[in-house]
């Protein structure tokens, strides 16, 4: 069991990441992970000025979502191609932390509308990801046509994405327990 920071990547009215991002949660649950549902548009940070480390006094808010990423054993946001990028919503999000992320893999799960399914916001994230000291697994895990994946209220249609989603999550396990050992043994610093 590992605690995952499952973080949605859409602030959108109609949102088709909020479908993705209950269904991974769900799955994750299933097999027995705790977590972390970090949902921007319930969160409504204001845009960085100052990363959380530079703060003389935090929100409450700020405190509990720190104390969630920093707890997390892996990050899984659940990103939208906007543009060929993920959203500012996401990095705005992913930006108010750095070192609480060091050492913890990520795993990449995005969607779009179209036929390939937000691969090219994997690709910047990866990047960002990176950049934070939580690089992604080499897999990631795309739903394009999203639109036809879930029904409007968020119910699965197409079955195979049950059985696909499986590797992606142990292949991702497979990274939460490898570094995981390797942070309990000691960090470079």
């Amino acid at each position: 069991m590992a605690k995952i920071a499952l973080i949605v990547g859409s602030v959108r009215s109609d949102r088709q990441g909020i479908k993705v991002a209950r269904w991974i949660e769900k799955n994750l649950v299933n097999r027995n992970h705790v977590v972390f549902f970090i949902d921007p548009l319930e969160l409504k940070l204001p845009l960085l000025d100052r990363m959380y480390k530079e703060m003389a006094h935090p929100s409450d808010k700020l405190q509990f979502l720190r104390n969630q990423i920093k707890e997390a054993d892996g990050y899984l946001p659940i990103t939208p191609e906007y543009n060929r990028s993920t959203s500012s919503a996401m990095k705005n999000t992913l930006d108010y932390f750095l070192e609480e992320y060091y050492f913890k893999p990520s795993a990449i799960v995005s969607y779009s509308p179209g036929v390939f399914g937000g691969i090219n916001a994997t690709q910047q994230l990866r990047l960002v990801f990176a950049e934070l000291g939580a690089p992604s697994i080499p897999s990631s895990f795309s739903i394009p046509r999203v639109h036809t994946v879930f029904s409007n209220e968020g119910r699965l249609l197409d079955e195979s994405y049950n059985e696909r989603v499986v590797r992606f999550f142990e292949e991702f396990e497979w990274y939460i327990e490898a570094l995981g050992k390797q942070r309990k043994i000691g960090v470079p610093y």
